[in-house]
């Protein structure tokens, strides 16, 4: 179910609007085929599966299918799974999680126990909902799934006091995050970081790497400082209209707002928090993102994005519940500095208590960096 779950994640760019599943056929111990669903409207993890085993004359009748959600019994892009695993003899199925879906929960593991195949659930059960956690988001909420990225030293520095742009983690973290990149469909960054760095926003990774149907990733600035509709920032000079700029709803009235507007530019005016529930002061980040978030699926399409912003932006987004996955790559260095720039910045907190919960879900090596995932502790 472990390495089923590590397949499921090769799906995760082309997958979307459906959940990451992985599927394993294993034989005396030993797995001989295994699938995954690749690309929506395609063949699902299970009949991947299947195919791989035809394919290396693997018979599937004497085997144990390992697949880490519950297999589909309606039809939709794609016949039912449970027909397929059905037809091929398959007499025994591991299921790490239940179909979440109210409509449908149960049904594929109904459809099998009735057709005398034997199912045993709950297998790497925690595991395998967090690969589905996005898809529930998708059927519950009107928002994208949302990725927070930052990279720090082992006493949480992002950068020096001075705040110039230097890495701080290593060359392999750094082209793992340009694999995250091709997974979402808008990368989001604050004005500092605009301004600063004048960065580009896109994913750089060889064509052999990208998920089929490619396309770069929105950039979402938040500024209350619009730029130069000519300027020559990156983003604007390369790809204007594929530019988001989430600003004050006053800055959004500008004449500057309009000429930007005219490139393709898309300029969103968001509300101000009230001001004992900022986090951060800074480029933007008293905004209230959540309707922005909502827009950026339902007119763009973005079912995942992934913020690299600062601090400010960081802790203003975790306030709002808007942080559904935070990705930390920790470099093997101390700043020891405590005006150095922070993780996340902006409250004043005087007691524990009031700290943000998140759970750790998985943690790996990245060189000789860590990579920690953390997804936020909720009820």
């Amino acid at each position: 179910m472990l390495h089923a779950a590590e397949l499921a994640l090769r799906g995760r760019a082309g997958a979307a609007p459906n959940p990451c599943v992985g599927a394993v056929l294993a034989r005396g111990g030993q797995i001989v085929a295994e699938g995954w669903h690749a690309q929506y409207g395609g063949p699902h993890a299970e009949v991947n599966c299947l195919a791989d085993a035809a394919a290396k004359g693997v018979d599937p009748a004497g085997c144990t299918l390992y697949v880490t959600l519950e297999p589909c019994n309606h039809h939709g892009k794609t016949p039912p799974c449970t027909q397929a695993v059905i037809k091929a003899g398959i007499k025994r199925v591991v299921v790490g999680c239940a179909d979440p879906n109210p409509d449908v929960s149960g049904g594929g593991i109904a459809a099998l126990r009735a057709a005398g195949v034997e199912v045993l659930t709950g297998v790497e059960e925690a595991l395998c909902r967090d690969l589905i956690d996005e898809f529930v988001l998708w059927k519950t909420t009107a928002r994208p799934h949302s990725i927070l990225k930052m990279a720090s030293t082992i006493d949480g520095k992002i950068a020096a006091r001075g705040g110039r742009p230097q890495p701080v983690s290593g060359p392999e973290s750094m082209k793992d995050v340009h694999r995250l990149r091709a997974q979402v469909q808008a990368v989001i960054v604050g004005g500092n970081t605009f301004y600063g760095d004048n960065p580009q926003l896109t994913c750089r990774l060889d064509a052999a790497e990208l998920p089929h149907g490619f396309q770069q990733p929105y950039a979402v600035v938040v500024t209350g400082k619009l730029p130069k509709a000519y300027s020559t920032f990156n983003i604007l000079r390369q790809r204007p209209e594929q530019v988001v700029f989430w600003t004050t709803e006053y800055s959004a009235k500008t004449p500057l707002a309009d000429e930007l507007r005219e490139r393709g530019t898309h300029i969103w005016g968001l509300p101000e928090l009230p001001t004992g529930l900022r986090s951060g002061e800074g480029q933007g980040e008293g905004l209230g993102f959540a309707a922005a978030f909502e827009r950026l699926r339902g007119e763009l399409g973005c079912h995942r994005t992934l913020c690299e912003g600062g601090g400010h932006l960081a802790l203003s987004l975790a306030r709002q519940n808007l942080v559904d996955e935070f990705v930390l790559y920790m470099a093997p260095r101390v700043l020891g500095d405590a005006e150095g720039k922070s993780l996340f910045a902006g409250d004043a907190v005087q007691s524990m208590d009031q700290a943000l919960q998140f759970r750790l879900a998985h943690a790996a090596s990245c060189g000789e960096d860590l990579k920690l995932t953390y997804k936020p502790r909720r009820a």
